[in-house]
């Protein structure tokens, strides 16, 4: 088997689209274009295509058929296809290049979340026969493990607050997120009511359209395209029950390899404040620690300013592949996450050699 290692990323700019369009392809061109240019590649020496996105979003079957059109029908093309966020779709590309059967591949994430009632569409991951017939919206879900983890003194509305403060400065210096504040005080974010009791509108990530892009290269081929690659050296995939009431919310199994030392660079996908805590407590714990003292958190700003549906997890991934690739870090970290609560969590660890 061969090394694998990211070469090029590439997002577009997060926010609500007036336009239609469920494909994704109006967004999609403009990141594959830049991709391109980053390693000198065209769509004719892609090995391996591999998306992520949903038909739920979309309201309709096979949505996901009509973004290969930003792909172009000449040549044919190795294409496949996941129903989640696009960082499971670059695990699969990852094990494709591992197997000796591309040498280099190109995921995408896409979704257009303005185009649906996106709290209403999330409820159809609950429980089918006990939860999901109440249709209890994301963000209420949410509320209830911020109040859990507050009450059993795992965290607090200031932690929470200063999450969001560090997140919208980050985001002040990144032209692809979709909010930010450059001088956000803790005092003013705790003066703001109420979305959802403990959860205030800065708590949770906007609704946004967008995509994100990176493409993996075998060992071979890795140094000709990217001048520092961001080499692949641990993925791990976690999943905690489905029901709400059968784990405990507050906390997450070890997320990290049996022993590791700390990176210094952690992109988070954390859709609401207090989740950054809990994967930070996670990433931290013992000696799987892959986060410490000096770790930088999501110096992109992350999903509370930016979260993208089916590309935030993946955009998490390729900003922690930028940190590497520019030099900025010699050991980073993505993380995705899909399905309610922090049900699902992916953990890609990368660096410099």
């Amino acid at each position: 088997m061969t090394e694998v290692a990211i070469v090029a990323f590439a997002q577009s700019p997060v926010g609500v689209r007036d336009d239609s369009t469920t494909g994704g392809v109006e967004m999609l061109v403009p990141i594959f274009r830049e991709v391109y240019e980053q390693t000198g590649l065209t769509r004719r020496d892609i090995g391996f295509w591999c998306s992520g996105s949903s038909d739920y979003l979309a309201g309709r079957a096979f949505s996901f058929v009509q973004a290969v059109d930003a792909i172009g029908a000449i040549p044919p093309i190795m294409e496949s296809h996941v129903e989640m966020d696009g960082a499971w779709a670059l695990y699969e590309a990852w094990v494709k290049i591992l197997t000796g059967e591309a040498d280099t591949a190109l995921v995408y994430g896409f979704g257009k979340s303005s185009g649906a009632e996106l709290g209403r569409v999330l409820a159809l991951q609950l429980d089918p026969y006990l939860v999901a017939p109440l249709w209890p919206d994301a963000t209420s879900v949410a509320a209830l493990q911020a109040r859990l983890g507050i009450e059993a003194g795992r965290w607090t509305e200031k932690d929470m607050a200063q999450v969001v403060a560090r997140s919208l400065a980050a985001a002040a210096r990144n032209p692809r997120a979709q909010v930010s504040e450059a001088d956000a005080r803790l005092e003013d974010l705790l003066a703001r009511p109420y979305v959802a009791d403990p959860l205030r509108a800065h708590d949770c990530a906007p609704v946004g359209d967008g995509a994100a892009v990176v493409i993996l290269a075998s060992a071979e081929r890795a140094r000709d395209l990217c001048e520092r690659p961001a080499w692949i050296s641990w993925i791990g995939h976690r999943i905690e029950s489905g029901s709400l009431g059968a784990r405990d919310l507050t906390t997450l199994a070890p997320l990290g390899p049996a022993s590791a030392t700390p990176v210094d660079v952690a992109e988070l996908h954390a859709p609401f404040s207090h989740q950054e805590i809990l994967l930070r407590q996670a990433l931290g714990a013992d000696e799987s620690a892959l986060i410490g003292a000096g770790t930088e958190i999501n110096p992109s700003g992350g999903a509370l300013t930016a979260n993208p549906m089916f590309a935030a997890g993946l955009a998490r991934i390729g900003y922690a592949a930028q940190a590497v690739i520019d030099g900025r870090a010699g050991r980073a970290l993505g993380h995705a996450t899909n399905g309610p609560v922090l049900q699902q969590n992916l953990v890609c660890v990368m660096e410099a050699r």
